[in-house]
């Protein structure tokens, strides 16, 4: 299954080992989840993984490393149509946009509510929560 992950799902399973998130990166390690990835995506990715105190367990070669692995797991998606402005939030239309280009069933993000308009576009966006509950219910 391909799925768009947001870097604040990506965050949370590398804080923390248990709950959604990191069960979502379980999933993708096992190559049992896809993520569809672009290079703006996995800039992200890494920006914000490296700043001072968001993951103090890891080193930046522990961080490469995961980096590596997860685009590796992951599919390189081209994105060539925009579809902006959608959301208010230009790093979330981004993810919108390489949903849409991906043609993907899920855009995985704690940040739901700012998707709201995104629903025209037939991507479920959904909370970690909500893709472990319906991945492990089929």
């Amino acid at each position: 299954m391909r799925v768009v992950i947001d870097t604040n799902v990506v965050i949370a399973g590398l804080r923390c080992s248990g709950g959604a998130s990191h069960a979502i990166i379980r999933l993708v390690f096992a190559r049992r989840l896809r993520p569809v990835l672009s290079v703006p995506l996995v800039l992200e990715h890494e920006e914000v993984m490296k700043r001072t105190g968001m993951l103090p367990h890891l080193e930046a070669a522990d961080i490469e490393a995961f980096l590596d692995g997860w685009c590796a797991c992951g599919i390189d998606q081209p994105v060539y149509f925009g579809w902006r402005p959608v959301l208010n939030d230009p790093d979330d239309d981004m993810l919108l946009e390489l949903a849409v280009a991906g043609g993907v069933e899920f855009l995985i993000t704690s940040n739901v509510r700012d998707f709201r308009p995104a629903g025209r576009f037939r991507v479920a966006v959904v909370t970690p929560a909500e893709f472990v509950s319906y991945y492990f219910s089929r």
